[in-house]
């Protein structure tokens, strides 16, 4: 059994009247029939998330498919070390709670769907899991025909997203491409790395309408009136991933004389994170790095606590440093502004959602949709 939205048809007999009128009745169906699409996807995407079974084709998938995609989860780890069935279904949920009817409809509606796609190559990081399925859904839900490049760390999930997504609206299939090596037949380009990569970006792709990122972490901002709720929620915000998102925060601003101890305390339920091998090597490596330099460090086993106002720390470390005042905290921020993704905390997201970025939540700031509008 499947879902097909292909005949949503809105009332609107005049718009046949021209081709102009045809043609926006059309971008009206497609656009819809899309949304639909996501929303059954994000059906998907949360029922695997959460771990449940099967339960019936309401879902959008037959038993097998969901039973095949659940198996799939659980043979990343082999392929990618980061990727853990937790951290995997984390991701799944984050997306699926952004793919809801009421969500999309409002995002999207204040975007023009075209009458005139183009082709536009994603090239997606590999940092966590799915990193790229916002750009992916922007170019779909302006119109646009998406030509993936997907990162070898991260290239199993989305073509079976993309199936799934083919299953519910059939003729989304022209408008998905996937490359392997070398690229052709592209308008403009979305490119997502590290900082070495975005000069690869610019030499290669500068000639076309192009989104270039590059490297960026977060900070978080404490006054010292947070709640418990609120620093163990700052535990997600920092181990989600294993810390290796641009939206993971990376350094914590923290008011003068505050008693660092109290974030010891409270990040303690996430010492799991050593059991990983990837992870472990990375805090190891790091404890032996600063212990032969004898530099002043915390240690709970499993991450290392560093008083720094260097911006970004490495994977197994924290970095922190104390303010005095709030224009101390307004100074950082701007000093800082092209490399944080996002601010935690006071004057910023609330803890815990570092992670759970909104629909219109843009990497780099930058609106993608506005710019795939211009395209």
């Amino acid at each position: 059994m499947r879902f097909f939205f292909t005949n949503i048809k809105p009332k609107f007999d005049s718009f046949v009247q021209s081709n102009k009128k045809e043609a926006y009745y059309i971008c009206i169906v497609k656009k819809e029939s899309l949304i639909q699409a996501f929303c059954q996807l994000g059906e998907v995407l949360r029922n695997v998330g959460e771990n449940k079974p099967w339960d019936s084709f309401k879902i959008g998938v037959t038993q097998d498919e969901y039973d095949q995609f659940i198996k799939l989860i659980g043979t990343l780890r082999h392929h990618n070390g980061w990727f853990t069935e937790e951290m995997i279904r984390k991701a799944f949920l984050n997306l699926g709670s952004s793919l809801e009817k009421k969500k999309l409809d409002n995002w999207s509606a204040k975007y023009e769907f075209t009458q005139e796609p183009k082709t536009v190559a994603v090239i997606m990081a590999g940092n966590i899991p799915l990193v790229g399925f916002h750009d992916f859904l922007c170019v779909l839900l302006s119109g646009h025909r998406v030509m993936a490049k997907m990162s070898s760390e991260d290239d199993k999930l989305l073509p079976v997203i993309a199936d799934f997504l083919i299953c519910f609206y059939p003729e989304v299939a022209k408008f998905i491409s996937f490359s392997d090596r070398n690229m052709k037949g592209f308008d403009a380009v979305i490119a997502t790395g590290s900082n070495t990569s975005f000069v690869h970006f610019e030499q290669y792709f500068s000639k076309y309408p192009h989104i270039f990122r590059k490297n960026r972490t977060s900070v978080a901002v404490l006054d010292g009136k947070e709640t418990e709720a609120e620093l163990l929620a700052l535990g997600n915000d920092v181990f989600d991933f294993f810390g290796r998102g641009c939206r993971s925060v990376s350094h914590l601003i923290l008011p003068d004389s505050y008693n660092i101890n109290k974030v010891f305390e409270h990040i303690v339920n996430q010492g799991a994170v050593i059991n990983n091998k990837k992870y472990g090597n990375n805090y190891d490596y790091n404890k032996a790095v600063h212990l032969m330099n004898q530099e002043k460090l915390l240690d709970n086993n499993f991450v290392l606590l560093k008083e720094s106002d260097t911006l970004s720390s490495p994977l197994g470390m924290l970095y922190y440093h104390f303010y005095k005042n709030t224009d101390e905290v307004d100074l950082y921020l701007q000093k800082h502004a092209d490399a944080i993704q996002c601010h935690i905390g006071v004057n910023g997201i609330p803890f815990g959602n570092a992670q759970c970025p909104a629909l219109n939540d843009y990497a780099d700031n930058l609106d993608t949709m506005q710019w795939l509008n211009a395209l």
